[in-house]
C-alpha cells in the first residue's frame, strides 16, 4: 500500500495533513524518512511519524518444511497433528502454509507470514511448476506422457488440466511436473488409468528444492536468496 493511503486511512489524518507530513519529511518508513507519497507501506513495515510508531513491523519469516506423511496441511485440525504442530518458533499462529499437500504426500512445503510472498506462489497465473516422484500400483505406460501433456478432463469440476510433463524412471515410478493444484490431482491423473498412486513426493516448487539435509518432519528457514527466487 502507499504511504500516503496508509496514513489518509488512519482516522486522525485528512488528504492535505498527509500532504503536508510527507513535504515536512515527518514520515519514517523502517527508520527512512520518506517524502514520496508512492513510497510503499507493506504489512512488516515500521511506519512512524515523529516519535509516534503507528504500525510497529515485524520481521518476515519463510521456512521448508520436509511434510511426513500423517500429518495434515492445515494450521489446527482437531484430531490429526498439523504441519504447524512441527514448526517450533515463536508467534507460530502468524505463519501459514503455501502450497497444501494431502494427508500421506511427502515433500517440500513451504510456510510463512508472508501473505503477498505466498500468494505469487500460489495464484493459478503463475503456473509455477511443481514437481512430484510417483510410484503407482502397476505399470506406468508409453500412453501416460502424452495424456497428460494433452490434459486431463475433471468432469466434477468441468475442466482440462494443463498440459503436465511426466519422466518415466521405473516400470513403476516416475516424475511428474504440473502447474496446478487441483483437488487430489496427481492422483487423479493416474487414476485415469486406473493406475492407484502408492507413493506421492513432492520433490520442489518453481526453481526451489527439498533440501536434501532435512529429515521427515524437520525444518529450516529459507535463505535470502531462496525468499528472492519468487
Amino acid at each position: 500500500m502507499r504511504v500516503d493511503r496508509f496514513l489518509s486511512n488512519l482516522p486522525r489524518y485528512n488528504r492535505k495533513q498527509v500532504r503536508l507530513l510527507l513535504v515536512e519529511k515527518r514520515v519514517r518508513i523502517d527508520g527512512k524518512v520518506v517524502s514520496d507519497p508512492h513510497s510503499e507501506v507493506l504489512e512488516f513495515s515500521r511506519v512512524e511519524v515523529d516519535d509516534e510508531v503507528l504500525q510497529p513491523g515485524k520481521p518476515a519469516r519463510y521456512f521448508m518444511l520436509y511434510k511426513p506423511q500423517g500429518c495434515v496441511s492445515a494450521t489446527r485440525d482437531p484430531e490429526h497433528p498439523t504441519v504447524l504442530d512441527l514448526i517450533h518458533e515463536p508467534d507460530k499462529d502468524d505463519l501459514h502454509i503455501a502450497g497444501r499437500l494431502d494427508f500421506n504426500t511427502t515433500g517440500l512445503m513451504l510456510i510463512t507470514n508472508d501473505g503477498s510472498w505466498s500468494r505469487r506462489l500460489t495464484q493459478p497465473q503463475t503456473k509455477l511448476p511443481k514437481v512430484y516422484y510417483v510410484e503407482t500400483e502397476q505399470e506406468i505406460g508409453p500412453e501416460y506422457a502424452i495424456k497428460f501433456a494433452e490434459g486431463i478432463y475433471f468432469a466434477f469440476e468441468d475442466l482440462t488440466t494443463q498440459p503436465a510433463q511426466l519422466q518415466v524412471l521405473g516400470p513403476r515410478t516416475a516424475r511428474l511436473s504440473i502447474v496446478e493444484g487441483r483437488y487430489h490431482q496427481v492422483k487423479r491423473m493416474f487414476g485415469h488409468f486406473n493406475n492407484k498412486v502408492l507413493r506421492l513426493h513432492r520433490e520442489s516448487m518453481g526453481p526451489l528444492a527439498l533440501d536434501h539435509a532435512l529429515k521427515p518432519g524437520e525444518y529450516r528457514a529459507l535463505r535470502t536468496e531462496e525468499i528472492h527466487l519468487f
